[in-house]
């Protein structure tokens, strides 16, 4: 494990390891400059546009598998055997503790979604709109990471949060590796509505 900067964060998604994630550089958050003016109406709409499109996405993911997938999927895809950043705040946990939570597990499914796009482009590369979705899905996740950064830093000075991330899939069977993606996505499908009712309050205009 090490220290993992922010910009690698971003960029380098496709080998998840266990580490520490660096938020920002230096010896504490930069002023102001980090935020957009209307950072926290933009992590509101991404947060939402998340919960909004994952069920369709994991749908997706399924069809283009296959079977078994399509006919077992809650049997194959039952996430209880992988590992996925616990979520135990709620809406009266203090709004800090919601962010780094949040952080976690965003910078957590960044990863994963590198790791699935890259195994769908790999398995179903004519599967044109499964992998519109993920590209897009992660488009919005990295947005949605950049603004919790600048939430963190401009409100309580922290810029290093501890970020464990899943394993790779990367050697695997093209079985393990679609069983992988879609316990992965299963679970999202069941985080992210929670996060979404958490988080939003926090984020209300005062």
């Amino acid at each position: 494990t090490g220290v993992v900067p922010f910009v690698a964060l971003l960029l380098l998604q496709r080998r998840p390891v266990a580490g520490r994630a660096l938020l920002v550089t230096g010896s504490g958050c930069p002023s102001h400059g980090l935020c957009r003016s209307n950072v926290q109406e933009q992590t509101r709409r991404q947060v939402a546009l998340l919960n909004a499109t994952a069920q369709e996405l994991f749908s997706l993911y399924l069809k283009c598998q296959g079977e078994p997938f399509s006919s077992e999927s809650d049997k194959l895809c039952n996430p209880a055997g992988i590992f996925f950043p616990a979520f135990r705040v709620n809406r009266t946990s203090e709004r800090k503790e919601v962010m780094v939570a949040m952080y976690k597990l965003f910078a957590f499914l960044n990863a994963s979604l590198g790791n699935i796009t890259r195994d769908q482009e790999e398995l179903n590369p004519m599967a044109k709109e499964l992998l519109e979705r993920l590209h897009n899905t992660t488009k919005t996740t990295r947005g949605l990471i950049s603004n919790l950064t600048c939430l963190l830093c401009k409100n309580y000075n922290i810029f290093q949060v501890d970020v464990r991330y899943g394993d790779s899939s990367k050697g695997k069977s093209a079985f393990k590796k679609k069983q992988q993606g879609c316990q992965v996505l299963r679970k999202y499908v069941q985080v992210i509505g929670q996060a979404a009712r958490v988080l939003l309050p926090h984020l209300s205009p005062s």
